[in-house]
């Protein structure tokens, strides 16, 4: 799943690979995603698919408003295509994911909020400290874990 997906996302992504959305982005993404689906005992594999695709179809580090659905729809297509393999259920929670993962919203499938926790939680990265009135799950609002994704993020 995930070095065919990231080898076809890379081939494609549009910004620099080590950029502010780039590899490292995502592979923290990915990390928080995994260890907070099982922290809760939710199956993991849509956390892990968000953090590769959810900034992959973004056009700019800036002002991007349209990646997130873009997002989704690239998802979906590689769904339809058989590069992500999840059941369509699965999918769809993906594609709510990475539709809605930078609008501020908190309320939502606990997958779904899991996905935005993880990419909230790698905000380090452009200077701003994860915020808990932002994170949606408790383990994500875990000041341990706040400063964890901080430090790692502004490395």
């Amino acid at each position: 799943m995930g070095q065919g997906l990231a080898a076809h996302l890379r081939k494609e992504f549009r910004l620099d690979w080590n950029g502010i959305h780039g590899a490292s982005h995502w592979a923290r993404v990915r990390f928080h995603g995994v260890s907070l689906a099982r922290g809760l005992g939710l199956d993991p594999r849509v956390p892990a698919l968000f953090g590769l695709v959810h900034d992959s179809q973004r056009r700019n580090d800036d002002h991007d408003p349209e990646h997130g659905p873009r997002a989704a729809e690239y998802a979906h297509w590689l769904w339809r295509k058989g590069v992500i393999a999840l059941d369509a259920a699965s999918m769809a929670l993906l594609r709510e994911a990475c539709h809605g993962h930078s609008d501020g919203h908190v309320e939502a499938h606990p997958l779904v909020q899991v996905c935005w926790d993880a990419d909230r939680l790698d905000l380090g990265r452009v200077g701003i400290r994860p915020d808990p009135r932002y994170l949606c799950t408790v383990a994500a609002k875990d000041p341990r874990r706040i400063a964890r994704a901080w430090a790692w993020s502004t490395r």
